[in-house]
């Protein structure tokens, strides 16, 4: 079966949902990834569907019209001082289609994050959606084995392991460790490359807007996507040069196609 892929809001950062459903269709992306759950970040559209009907609906005319679905919404962060209660947001993204939602720990106090989890993913399962957990460098769980870890101990059929194909390979997963849990502990993946070390500046930088097209860094992907399940990439490729160089729409459609390029190279 054809891979599928996803647009992701980081990749072309900063963009309104309306256009990022069309920029997503016009590459030739199968799904777009909408971030509904707004972080606060600078220049970040403050997209809550909850509170706005009117733009519900918008988006999903939209969707219809270029054929494009909703794979997931994002971002549940776990901390203290955020919200518990996401069920209105989880309404609206599920409406729209979507099945997954992103989410990531933002506190030390991991039994606090348990306990958060449990609810979380008790509310998604209302809705039909699976709670994706990633181990990002700039979060609190930075690594595969504190993920794995925290889904045994909130030990919900719902939340699943996220692997962003960066911070694995920053921690050093190996296909050992993706296979030491079973395949349907995974949920989807975010799919880009890393520089190679004579490019790379600093972690952040990287993480934030330098991420390298598929296959025009160091990262070793057919190993990864061979020991995962063959589940939807969303292509997350913040990289600030090339979205000057390229435009909003060129980037998109570059990192679509590079990352075409490797799976038929690897017959992933």
């Amino acid at each position: 079966m054809q891979r599928k892929f996803s647009l992701a809001y980081l990749t072309i950062p900063g963009v309104e949902a309306m256009d990022q459903i069309r920029i997503a269709a016009d590459a030739g992306y199968d799904y777009v990834s909408l971030r509904t759950i707004p972080m606060g970040q600078p220049g970040e559209p403050q997209l809550r569907l909850e509170e706005d009907p009117p733009m519900l609906e918008r988006i999903r005319e939209a969707m219809n019209e270029y054929g494009v679905k909703l794979l997931d919404i994002e971002l549940v962060r776990i901390r203290e001082d955020l919200p518990e209660d996401h069920r209105a947001a989880f309404e609206a993204g599920a409406s729209l289609g979507a099945t997954n939602v992103l989410s990531s720990v933002w506190t030390d106090n991991f039994d606090f994050a348990a306990e958060r989890y449990a609810k979380i993913c008790e509310q998604a399962a209302e809705f039909g959606l699976d709670v994706n957990l990633e181990f990002p460098i700039v979060s609190r769980i930075t690594t595969f084995a504190q993920a794995v870890e925290m889904q045994r101990r909130v030990n919900m059929p719902n939340l699943k392991i996220f692997v962003d194909t960066l911070y694995a390979h920053i921690d050093g997963v190996t296909e050992e460790d993706i296979k030491s849990i079973p395949p349907e502990n995974y949920g989807i993946i975010h799919l880009c490359d890393c520089p190679h070390k004579e490019k790379f500046l600093d972690t952040l930088h990287i993480v934030r807007e330098a991420r390298e097209y598929c296959g025009e860094g160091e990262i070793n992907l057919p190993m990864l996507l061979k020991a995962l399940p063959a589940h939807p990439c969303s292509i997350e490729l913040p990289n600030l040069v090339n979205i000057h160089k390229y435009g909003g729409y060129g980037h998109a459609k570059r990192c679509l196609q590079k990352a075409k390029e490797l799976f038929a190279a690897y017959d992933l």
